[in-house]
């Protein structure tokens, strides 16, 4: 009897918070999910699919992006030292056809299919790189004769059962930016993002085997763990000014460990955590400095516990991100993975995630989230997934402005006659400059009246359209009801998302044609 009286009021709880008014969404809000393909984690559901069933797996992944409010997927496309692409330098991944080295299917590129199908579905593409993991075990029989392994076996270290390129080398610096490199020239991805993987995480009992390459390369360094910061701020920086100079429109993001370092080692500086781990002090990537330096465009951190959590708890380290972000882009990842699987009492309902979401939308400089991984959202634990579409997701939000990138704001569009009922709905056309490179997305807003109204209320937009160089648009309002006035507006926004000048507006009375050009 008592279970059942503890199931009936969480069902009272859930009901409550997934009919109450959660408020006014935000304008701008980054809504993403990593999607994992190590080890086949999240996607392909297995090796060696079909090209039709990889196909169908990607479709079905997009659209529940899509259908939740979600406007960005970051996807693991080198996820050991391979390529869920056609690489020149890079060998295909084991985890698309169950061999490293072999495509899924002669002269097909996942990686196109898998933008195209997220630009159709207006999600940013982010490309997911693991930097410096080379394999998941030390066995190199199985390596793609391609692998780098196979050409510079003096690139690469042994750690904790598994192979890493060596961060101290300069040719390693190098071919990373090379593969990266390749990534932005050949294809229209959104963003570059690096996760966790910098130095390895500490195995118990097992010192990294850099001794000499410290002692050969570390001269000017009072100890070790400086000069392996070092290391790898030298990558960061390489990256950024390659991405900065050759594509300057692709944000550069990471996604680091959740705390950077505990205060008992930097009382000024670090956050009021006890945490086993730290960012700087194991993984020796000391990212406030890459956000202090500009390096990157925006940061994910890994904020996986709950709020009130002693030892790392969400507010303490969602504030001290936004406060150590030197102005940039923060966007709080969230542990969607524990939710039912977690024995703390916070992770064993659906209310954790929904908690959190409130708290950065209440938190000033905090501009979205990111969930891991796809396959909790896809599962869906107490409704998780569902909260978020029904509540906090269910108008559309454009990107958060990244203004810092520095480039040219889009063209204004037009909206031209004629505007019709068809079949399908109301249906107009937006046109741009024919000139217009810079334009990626195109906004259309509607107010149910014969004049705009709040810019800023959400509710207010229409659609939100992934451009591909077109200039002239078909927007289909296929929810305008007869008999109401409604007007149109549209703009546009580059790939930082500032928005251009705002069209003329158009006013259309359903049932009588009635247009309005007002300027």
């Amino acid at each position: 009897m008592r279970n059942a009286c503890r199931v009936l009021l969480f069902c009272i709880a859930f009901f409550t918070l997934n009919t109450n008014a959660e408020g006014q969404s935000p304008k701008r809000e980054f809504r993403g999910a990593w999607v994992a393909t190590v080890a086949n984690i999240d996607f392909p559901s297995k090796q060696g699919l079909t090209q039709s069933g990889f196909m169908a797996e990607w479709v079905e992944t997009v659209d529940l992006l899509q259908k939740a409010g979600f406007n960005a997927v970051i996807a693991q496309v080198r996820p050991t030292g391979d390529a869920f692409y056609r690489s020149k330098i890079s060998p295909w991944s084991k985890y698309l056809s169950g061999k490293q080295g072999m495509p899924l299917v002669d002269g097909f590129d996942p990686l196109v299919f898998m933008i195209e199908e997220a630009h159709k579905r207006n999600l940013e593409f982010h490309a997911w790189l693991n930097p410096y993991r080379a394999s998941m075990d030390t066995s190199t029989i199985t390596l793609s004769d391609m692998h780098p392994y196979k050409h510079h076996p003096e690139w690469f270290m042994q750690y904790g059962n598994k192979l890493y390129f060596n961060p101290a080398l300069a040719e390693v610096r190098n071919y990373i930016t090379e593969v990266v490199t390749e990534i932005v020239m050949e294809y229209n991805v959104d963003g570059i993002h690096f996760d966790d993987y910098y130095y390895p995480y500490p195995a118990a009992g097992e010192l990294l085997p850099d001794a000499a390459d410290f002692a050969k390369y570390g001269l000017g360094f009072a100890n070790i763990e400086d000069w392996r910061r070092h290391n790898v701020d030298m990558l960061i920086g390489q990256i950024s000014g390659m991405v900065k100079l050759v594509a300057p429109s692709v944000k550069f993001g990471v996604s680091p460990f959740g705390v950077w370092r505990n205060s008992s080692k930097d009382p000024v500086l670090g956050s009021a955590t006890r945490a086993g781990i730290a960012t700087y002090d194991d993984l020796y990537a000391d990212v406030r400095s890459w956000l202090e330096k500009g390096w990157v465009d925006y940061v994910v951190p890994q904020i996986y516990w709950h709020i009130g959590f002693p030892v790392a708890d969400y507010e303490v380290l969602l504030n001290w991100w936004e406060k150590n972000s030197f102005g940039r882009n923060v966007y709080a990842g969230h542990a969607a993975y524990k939710v039912g699987v977690n024995k703390e009492p916070e992770w064993t309902n659906g209310l954790e995630i929904p908690k959190q979401v409130r708290l950065n939308r209440s938190t000033a400089g905090i501009d979205g989230s990111v969930y891991y991984n796809f396959t909790s959202l896809r599962k869906n634990p107490f409704g998780i997934t569902d909260s978020l579409r029904n509540n906090y997701y269910k108008t559309p939000a454009l990107m958060p402005e990244l203004g810092y990138m520095k480039l040219s704001v889009s063209s204004t569009p037009t909206i031209v006659r004629p505007m019709c009922v068809k079949a399908g709905g109301l249906k107009f056309t937006c046109e741009l400059k024919n000139e217009e490179k810079t334009a990626k997305t195109l906004v259309v807003y509607r107010f149910e009246d014969r004049r705009p109204g709040d810019y800023n209320n959400a509710e207010n937009i229409l659609q939100i359209i992934r451009l591909n160089g077109e200039t002239k648009i078909e927007v289909v309002d296929a929810t305008a009801a007869k008999g109401k006035t409604y007007t149109y507006v549209a703009s546009t926004m580059n790939a930082q998302h500032t928005e251009s000048l705002l069209s003329q507006w158009r006013a259309m009375k359903i049932g009588k044609w009635r247009i309005k050009k007002v300027r």
